[in-house]
C-alpha cells in the first residue's frame, strides 16, 4: 500500500498552466504504475493520465493530449502532471491513483484529490 497526497491545484484563467504534485509515501514506489483521474460536479471520475512503474510508457485521454503532460521521479517518489493550454472544461477535482505492478488490476490506491477551477 501506498499514501497518495496531491497539491498543485488552484484558480488559473483559461489558457495557463498548472503542474500537480502527488508525494507517494509507504514502500516501492517503483514498484507501482500511476495515473491521474478527474472528477467534474455531476460527473462519473475518469481517466486522465498514467505512466508505467519506469516511466517509459505513458497514455493520456482524448482529451487531454497535447495538452498534458504525465512525468515520475522514482528517487523523490513523485509523480507530476503538468497541465497547459487550460479550458474551462478542465475545471475538477484531480486524484492521483497508484496500482502496484505485481499484485493488482486496477488502481486501488487514492489520494484526497486537488481542485483544480479554469476560469473563461
Amino acid at each position: 500500500q501506498v499514501q497518495l497526497v496531491e497539491s498543485g491545484g488552484g484558480l488559473v484563467q483559461a489558457g495557463g498552466s498548472l503542474r500537480l504534485s502527488c508525494a507517494a509515501s509507504g514502500r516501492a514506489f517503483s514498484s507501482y504504475h500511476m495515473a491521474w483521474f478527474r472528477q467534474a460536479p455531476g460527473k462519473e471520475r475518469e481517466f486522465v493520465a498514467a505512466i508505467s512503474w519506469s516511466g517509459s510508457n505513458t497514455a493520456y485521454a482524448d482529451s487531454v493530449k497535447g495538452r498534458f503532460a504525465i512525468s515520475r521521479d522514482n528517487a523523490k517518489n513523485t509523480v507530476y502532471l503538468q497541465m497547459n493550454s487550460l479550458k474551462p472544461e478542465d475545471t475538477a477535482v484531480y486524484y492521483c491513483a497508484a496500482r502496484n505492478t505485481f499484485t493488482s488490476t486496477s488502481y486501488d490506491n487514492w489520494g484526497q484529490g486537488t481542485q483544480v477551477t479554469v476560469s473563461s
